[in-house]
């Protein structure tokens, strides 16, 4: 484990935090706070990389435009 720090929250921020470690079984509130960067991390990365899903198709005869 790195080195550790305070981080002040709410009372109210803490209970939401204290019930996702309950619902993701974590360990702890940094297990709990990892897991919800990873997924914020994993969807930012299909938003990014998947914005023309379902818009792409593959290429046909047609596509080519001339005769080679």
């Amino acid at each position: 484990m790195g080195s550790i720090t305070t981080v002040k929250v709410s009372k109210t921020t803490l209970e939401e935090l204290e019930r996702l470690r309950d619902q993701l079984r974590a360990h702890s509130h940094d297990e709990a706070i990892k897991a919800l960067l990873k997924k914020h991390r994993t969807e930012a990365l299909r938003e990014a990389l998947g914005a023309d899903r379902g818009a792409v198709r593959p290429f046909t005869e047609q596509d080519r435009g001339e005769d080679r």
